[in-house]
């Protein structure tokens, strides 16, 4: 692989899932679910015990949805985006810890973007870090995460760096994991 990539400059791309961010301590979005969860049961004075998404079935009759609970919680879009940025922006302490921050495997792939191996990421994950992780050296990134923004983006050949969001960007108040969204990234590829 490492020769393949070497001898075939930017031809890669690489797919992001929310491992590489877990390290940094960012949540998964099952994580954020159930946590989620237990702020509903905390709303309704209710006890959602140790398994909070069996709670969620047993009280709603169905699977706990990240999307739904969001909406429960945070009824207009701007108190959607603070919902989720504690879950992704990192405090004083935690940025002490080294928290919430670009990773070394971030940094590595940054790398790999500033020598011209890597031209698109592919990623699952809400947060920003690849994106600060590129800008701390100097690269901003194409970042596609909404209808809109693929769009009106240039073609792949013209950019440097293209960061493909398949469940949007925890700043986007429209956020919302469809399947709608893959199909989009698709069809960005296929022209």
């Amino acid at each position: 692989m490492a020769y393949s990539m070497a001898s075939n400059k930017g031809i890669y791309a690489l797919l992001l899932g929310s491992g590489i961010s877990r390290t940094a301590e960012v949540p998964t979005g099952w994580d954020i679910t159930l946590e989620l969860i237990k702020r509903l049961a905390k709303i309704q004075k209710d006890d959602c015990g140790s398994d909070p998404a069996d709670w969620f079935k047993q009280k709603y009759g169905k699977e706990a949805n990240y999307s739904e609970l969001l909406d429960q919680l945070a009824r207009t879009p701007s108190e959607r985006s603070g919902v989720l940025r504690e879950f992704f922006e990192p405090s004083p302490d935690e940025i002490e810890r080294g928290a919430k921050i670009p990773t070394k495997a971030h940094k590595a792939i940054a790398e790999l973007v500033s020598k011209g191996y890597v031209k698109v990421i592919i990623t699952t994950n809400f947060d920003r870090l690849i994106e600060t992780a590129l800008k701390d050296i100097g690269i901003t990134p194409i970042v596609l995460s909404t209808s809109d923004s693929i769009d009106g983006a240039p073609p792949l050949i013209f950019n440097n760096c293209t960061i493909i969001k398949v469940n949007g960007d925890y700043l986007d108040t429209r956020i919302r994991p469809t399947f709608r969204s893959n199909l989009l990234i698709i069809e960005y590829f296929s022209c």
